[in-house]
C-alpha cells in the first residue's frame, strides 16, 4: 500500500513527445556533439522531472538527420568499449538549432510539472 501512496505523493516523470525532443536535441547539439545514452542522462540530470524513451529520441534523430541539421560518425573508445554513434550539429543549421533550444528552454521555464495539489479555483 505505501508504493500507491508515495505514487500519489510523488510527482510522476513527464515524457517527452517528438517535438520536445527535437528542441531538447538541438539544445544539447548546440554545444556540443553528444550520443544517445549520453543524450538521456543528460536529460534526466539537468530536467529530473523529464524523461525520454529510446523509441522517440531514436526517430527524432533519424528526422533532424533528414532534414540535415545534423549528422553522426562512428566513435571508437579510448578504451575499451563498443563504437559509439556521435551526433553533431551541421553548421549551416546553427541559426535554427539555437531558435528550437530557445523552444526548449522557454517550455521547461513555464510549463508547470504535474501539480498533485493544485490551488482551488476562485469561486465566482
Amino acid at each position: 500500500l505505501e508504493d500507491i501512496y508515495r505514487f500519489f505523493q510523488t510527482p510522476q516523470p513527464i515524457f517527452l513527445n517528438q517535438e520536445l525532443t527535437v528542441c531538447y536535441l538541438m539544445s544539447v547539439l548546440v554545444e556540443s556533439e553528444s550520443y544517445g545514452t549520453e543524450l538521456v542522462q543528460t536529460l534526466r540530470q539537468n530536467y529530473p522531472n523529464y524523461r525520454l524513451s529510446d523509441t522517440i529520441l531514436q526517430s527524432s534523430l533519424r528526422f533532424l538527420e533528414k532534414q540535415e541539421l545534423i549528422t553522426s560518425y562512428w566513435k571508437k573508445p579510448e578504451k575499451r568499449g563498443r563504437p559509439r554513434r556521435m551526433y553533431q550539429l551541421c553548421p549551416e543549421a546553427r541559426s535554427k538549432a539555437e531558435e528550437f533550444a530557445q523552444f526548449w528552454r522557454n517550455y521547461v521555464q513555464t510549463h508547470p510539472l504535474h501539480r498533485l495539489n493544485p490551488e482551488p479555483s476562485p469561486a465566482g
